[in-house]
């Protein structure tokens, strides 16, 4: 699949690789990017064959994110000159902000494989993602208070629970660089890898690992993470109650742990087609 901003391959393995493909504009994002990621990641969701996404880039840059002409070019969107139209507001943001909630929402897990900068929308992209991994010349960057805005996209309610709220809110208000190195001195990101390459084969082989295991399993996981990132324990723990009596199979596991015993990957079904609406 190919778009103006990005193409994806998937292996065989269950593996996908979405790669930004505009380097030329610094992977810079406009209004459509953002329903055609929502869109393409929805759909692999839908057919239920790929078992984890890596997102990577081309270029320089992961992402500079928004381009500014966005902000420029009289968006219909962008106007708040009166109730009617800030109501619009709202309703349009939401709706940039959901095609973000896609990659959460996914029943796979996704990897974020970040060079060079990762800047505004795209931190609000990366963050969104279940794992991130970098090249010692990464930074990540709240770019949007540089230019008189707060940072809008998710970034704000997903970066302190991912890392200290301290560091959150000091990347907020000064929009300062974190370089790779304190990336992952704060939990930012799972691993610093020497260049971009190192850095995508890195994220392909943690998501081959991945792929390898029950996917029913890891759909299961990545719910209850999800899900007690945001509620109480023993909310938490109630929820999980109900989601493993739902995703419980004794085959699933007599087949992982006949793979784990031969050392050898597992044979699992993909999870499969969702059903049409």
């Amino acid at each position: 699949m190919n778009t103006d901003y990005f193409r994806i391959e998937t292996g065989a393995d269950g593996v996908a690789l979405l790669e930004l493909n505009r380097p030329e504009r610094l992977n810079t994002m406009a209004p459509p990017f953002f329903p055609a990621l929502r869109d393409a990641v929805q759909a692999m969701n839908a057919q239920g064959q790929v078992r984890c996404l890596v997102i990577a880039s081309t270029g320089r840059h992961f992402s500079a994110g928004m381009a500014l002409e966005v902000f420029a070019g009289g968006m219909a969107m962008l106007d708040t000159s009166s109730a009617r139209s800030r109501l619009a507001f709202q309703d349009g943001l939401r709706r940039l902000m959901r095609c973000f909630d896609a990659l959460e929402e996914a029943r796979f897990p996704v990897i974020a494989a970040v060079q060079g900068g990762c800047i505004g929308g795209a931190l609000d992209l990366a963050a969104a993602c279940d794992i991130r991994v970098c090249s010692a010349d990464a930074f990540f960057t709240l770019q949007e208070i540089h230019i008189g805005m707060a940072a809008d996209l998710g970034i704000l309610q997903r970066l302190p629970k991912i890392v200290a709220p301290g560091i959150a809110r000091e990347m907020a208000y000064t929009g300062e660089r974190l370089g790779a190195e304190r990336a992952l001195a704060v939990g930012l990101v799972n691993a610093v890898l020497a260049d971009a390459e190192a850095t995508r084969a890195h994220a392909l082989k943690l998501a081959a690992a991945i792929a390898a295991k029950s996917p029913l399993a890891i759909a299961g996981s990545k719910m209850a993470l999800n899900y007690a990132v945001d509620h109480p324990t023993a909310e938490a723990l109630d929820q999980m109650t109900l989601l493993q009596s739902a995703i419980f199979d004794l085959g699933e596991m007599e087949r992982a742990i006949a793979a784990w015993k031969a050392k050898e990957p597992g044979r699992f079904e993909a999870l499969g087609a969702l059903p049409p609406l």
